[in-house]
């Protein structure tokens, strides 16, 4: 299970995929950026496309970069994704990882003829760009069993190797009629089943709880940019306990630690809190902001690899039950849980 760095051109910092930075992060092997970022920044889109996002970035080889469509961008600003410009930097710039250039997402609260509609344009982009490198896409949605039916019946499509998997976040933040858990549970076991030996990247899984639940399904990869908003709220995450409120960002408000978590966090083995200590994490400016995002992505990572580690070693179930406090997703673990135990789903390797 990979976690991908979701990082932003307008600030860089911190340059946790850079080993001359004090924030460099060893176990991180991929990172994203956005297309909709490249262009707003014609600039920065030449330089890349110029130099590959590789150079233009100072990304080792040993880290893989993904692309982001920007879809949520572009489906509110300027008309839609420019086609040939986005496969045009693709070309140029050469990510690793790049889905097709725009996929059309789903929202919970869309009728059954909006959802479709949706279904139908993305198919069809998938369709369009079948060829090469890029990477399909589906969603989450009400209508999936629709998508699965519509992918299966191109030749092209069903020998990628990668497939990309949206629209899973708005339902498990109980959006406006959101579906319900054990209805996102099954279409995570839907498509697992269906594209069973593909690599299968969730778009913006990326937090402390939901990583269990991709682990269980078995992701290959899910990106998150959660690190970095919500160590610009002032928050820093905890190894099973969810998010804690540690600087005073205005008006952004959260559950403060209690004494024992912040005996946690004095103690914390990351490189943010080893130089800067609490004090930094609760530091204002730029440096706060580098040593709680730093501190969170090490905590996504850590609790990637123990995740993982206790799958295979098939103690997890134990391991959990004391691990994760948060009663709304131990909840959903439990469930995802049963559902290895009964055969619904392979056990993890």
């Amino acid at each position: 299970m990979v976690i991908v760095a979701g990082l932003s051109l307008k600030n860089l910092k911190p340059r946790v995929w850079d080993p001359a930075s004090p924030y460099y992060l060893p176990d991180l092997t991929a990172i994203m950026v956005s297309y909709a970022d490249f262009h707003k920044s014609p600039a920065q889109r030449r330089a890349a496309m110029k130099q590959t996002l590789r150079a233009y970035l100072g990304v080792p080889e040993h880290i893989r970069i993904y692309l982001d469509n920007g879809a949520f961008y572009f489906l509110e600003h300027d008309g839609g994704i420019p086609q040939d410009a986005y496969e045009e930097f693709v070309q140029a710039a050469k990510p690793d990882w790049y889905p097709i250039p725009q996929d059309f997402i789903p929202t919970p609260r869309m009728d059954d003829e909006t959802q479709l509609s949706c279904l139908r344009r993305t198919m069809e982009m998938n369709i369009a760009f079948e060829h090469d490198g890029f990477v399909p896409v589906m969603h989450i949605s009400r209508h999936l069993a629709t998508y699965i039916d519509e992918f299966s019946k191109s030749k092209q499509l069903v020998q990628k190797d990668s497939v990309a998997l949206g629209g899973i976040v708005p339902n498990l933040l109980r959006k406006p009629s959101a579906m319900p858990y054990a209805e996102v549970l099954k279409s995570l076991l839907q498509v697992r089943h269906v594209l069973a030996g593909k690599h299968l990247h969730v778009f913006g899984l990326g937090g402390t709880a939901t990583l269990h639940l991709a682990g269980l399904f078995q992701i290959d990869s899910l990106d998150s940019a959660g690190w970095r908003n919500r160590a610009a709220r002032g928050i820093v995450q905890l190894p099973g306990r969810g998010d804690r409120t540690v600087a005073n960002m205005g008006s952004w408000r959260g559950r403060e630690p209690d004494e024992t978590e912040w005996l946690l966090l004095a103690a914390c083995p990351c490189p943010a809190c080893q130089q800067f200590g609490v004090a930094g994490l609760k530091a204002a400016g730029i440096d706060g902001f580098c040593n709680r995002a730093t501190h969170n992505l090490w905590v996504l990572l850590q609790e990637a690899q123990a995740i993982q580690r206790h799958l295979a070693a098939n103690t997890y179930r134990d391991w959990y039950q004391s691990h994760v406090e948060n009663s709304v997703y131990r909840t959903l673990v439990s469930d995802t849980l049963r559902l290895v135990e009964n055969g619904f789903l392979p056990a993890s390797n």
